[in-house]
């Protein structure tokens, strides 16, 4: 149940956005970075893998094997979609034991989300990180 698993960590998403001087090349990056996601199989878009408190439509799936988080998710917005792909290098394939200790919200801040995602956004950002950490407890 892998999706997107990349080499890349957080501090290295961090540093690829501070190489963009303003917020329309961010915007830009963070939906070329959701382009990156494979598609989520039909089947799983059910209400049940519907993340709850975001606006957009947002699915997500979860396991663990040997130990180590696995999730697969999808939007029916682009950004959205840009800000799974965020949560893919911050949790995929990660020791579930460790997911507690990743700092996402940190690199959002340093990213600048916090300043230029709408409250609706974030809102539901941090609905799909808490999705996430549900997941993996439940899943462990």
């Amino acid at each position: 149940m892998t999706q997107g698993s990349s080499t890349q960590n957080l501090q290295e998403m961090v540093e690829n956005f501070s190489l963009f001087s303003d917020w329309e090349e961010r915007y830009r990056y963070l939906i070329d970075l959701g382009r990156t996601l494979p598609e989520m199989d039909n089947a799983l878009k059910t209400d049940e893998n519907l993340v709850q408190g975001c606006t957009s439509r947002v699915w997500m799936v979860a396991g663990v094997k040997d130990g180590r988080f696995h999730f697969r998710a999808d939007s029916d917005a682009h950004i959205v979609r840009g800000l799974i792909a965020l949560l893919v290098v911050a949790y995929q394939d990660k020791p579930v034991a460790e997911l507690t200790s990743i700092d996402v919200e940190g690199a959002f801040k340093k990213i600048g989300l916090d300043q230029n995602l709408s409250p609706n956004r974030r809102n539901g950002f941090f609905a799909m990180v808490e999705r996430i950490k549900t997941l993996a407890e439940t899943r462990a």
